[in-house]
């Protein structure tokens, strides 16, 4: 991938592929290489459609840096999480159904499996001071609170938002979290009892699973079945 808008639309796609889409709803940025805001999927293409010519160049106030698409209203989420977290590189907020069905029932999130363990412990982080659209900086600021030093928060009645270094490990926590979700609410609809992994193991098998070796190779065959 040779540039931000070349990263967006690759990872776009991938969310496409692995249970994210909802229409032309959802969205993902990519911090600007050279501190000059984000890179963000333009409004009113779906995932799957995203090339980088659906790409936007803004500013934190959402005003346009380059590109000719329109921008996303919900914009401060990624402005607001990128301001607060010079760490965050990348953010994927998506309506995945798994999430916003978990969300709803209050049940910690535990790791059942091994994507559990990239997320627990501590339980994941919840936003629920609205499940209206972030459309304003304020909101957006306290998403980002919400979020804290995690790398995900599930927003209830709405989502989720995930947050990497780089595009690749934002998406690839966005498909982890609702694949653990979809997990156990199918344990938990099952009405059989289920186990999870205790802290000590969790910790174990996040550094063990999803180090970097493992990361960039789950990557990059994420990128090969869905180019």
């Amino acid at each position: 991938m040779s540039g931000p808008a070349e990263e967006v639309a690759t990872g776009c796609r991938v969310l496409a592929a692995h249970g994210h889409s909802d229409l032309v709803w959802g969205h993902l940025s990519r911090r600007d290489p050279d501190g000059r805001g984000l890179w963000l999927k333009a409004a009113g293409y779906g995932y799957q459609e995203i090339t980088p010519e659906r790409v936007v160049h803004i500013d934190r106030d959402g005003q346009s840096l380059g590109g000719e698409g329109r921008v996303h209203l919900e914009y401060p989420i990624h402005a607001e999480i990128m301001a607060a977290r010079p760490d965050v590189g990348a953010v994927v907020h998506s309506h995945a159904e798994a999430a916003v069905t978990f969300a709803a029932t209050g049940l910690p999130l535990l790791p059942l499996g091994h994507e559990g363990t990239l997320l627990w412990p501590p339980d994941i982080a919840r936003f629920t001071a609205t499940g209206d659209l972030i459309h304003t900086r304020e909101l957006g600021e306290r998403l980002a609170e919400a979020l804290g030093d995690r790398n995900a928060v599930l927003l209830h009645q709405h989502g989720l938002v995930t947050v990497g270094p780089d595009v690749p490990t934002a998406v690839m926590t966005a498909i982890f979290l609702e694949k653990a979700c979809r997990m156990q609410l199918a344990a938990a609809a099952s009405g059989a009892s289920y186990t999870w992994s205790d802290e000590e193991e969790a910790l174990t098998k996040r550094e063990r699973c999803y180090g970097p070796r493992q990361l960039a190779d789950a990557w990059a065959h994420l990128v090969r079945i869905t180019s």
